[in-house]
């Protein structure tokens, strides 16, 4: 498949550093440069989640410029979780399937233990009107249709967590209930194998609530119990709002975990 417009070298700098890459970014560095396009190709599909992509070398040669710019734009979607190094054997596309990815956006641990998968019980797949704050938050039309899942995510026999989430309904044609409890794997890894669908980034607003009559039921807690109240509004290429999930967590013997770096 053919590259993105290739740099046009300046005769100033011979290993394409100085350059401007036709229909790149104006005024960022090179290896900026080289991430977008690359970042353009993933997102059109020239290369599938867990598949490898070509050397640093034959990426050089495609977009002319010096290996180390490519090498730079390759580490940074690396830091991004979008692309794997794999010692001897070259750089694939991530996964949500990858060990170090797949629990990603699940930030809440045990108290004791490792942070595992969590045992989940769907509760609802459907397809409805999106309500007006959703589909502002996804950037849906007025009268478009989403899916909502609700369920919850058990620890050793212990709901944890109770899910609300939305998906515009387009990308997501024949997501069922049991196509939810069929999948053995996370659920970001049905949406990127089954429906094309990677999540790239999220942000979250965290705030302290007290467990209602249903969803004390549901969490088998007392109603009043003070519960971790996380709205995460997650992207796909592009930048693109893919999903809005409104989760309450059960803190009595997990936390919430965050790495600032």
């Amino acid at each position: 498949m053919p590259a993105s417009n290739p740099a046009n070298a300046s005769p100033d700098s011979p290993d394409g550093e100085g350059a401007q890459l036709s229909g790149g970014p104006a005024f960022s560095p090179l290896y900026q440069q080289i991430k977008s396009l690359l970042l353009r190709s993933l997102q059109g599909g020239e290369w599938k989640p867990g598949e490898a992509i070509p050397s640093e070398m034959d990426l050089a040669a495609r977009f002319r410029v010096s290996q180390g710019t490519v090498r730079k734009a390759i580490d940074e979607l690396a830091t991004d979780n979008l692309l794997v190094r794999r010692q001897g054997k070259g750089t694939f596309v991530a996964t949500h399937a990858e060990e170090n990815i797949q629990y990603r956006f699940l930030r809440l641990a045990p108290d004791e233990g490792p942070a595992t998968g969590m045992a989940r019980d769907v509760l609802d797949c459907r397809r409805l009107r999106a309500p007006a704050d959703v589909a502002r938050a996804l950037n849906l039309k007025s009268g478009d249709s989403a899916v909502l899942i609700r369920r919850t995510l058990s620890r050793n026999g212990t709901p944890v967590v109770l899910d609300e989430i939305w998906l515009p309904a387009g990308p997501f044609k024949g997501l069922t209930a049991e196509r939810l409890s069929d999948y053995a794997g996370p659920m970001y890894g049905l949406f990127e194998t089954e429906f094309g669908v990677r999540m790239i980034r999220a942000e979250e607003k965290i705030r302290a609530v007290a467990a209602d009559n249903v969803t004390a039921g549901l969490l088998k807690v007392a109603e009043g119990c003070p519960l971790l109240s996380v709205e995460r509004l997650s992207h796909t290429y592009g930048d693109k709002p893919i999903e809005l999930r409104r989760g309450l967590y059960n803190t009595a013997s997990h936390f919430y975990r965050n790495d600032l770096n």
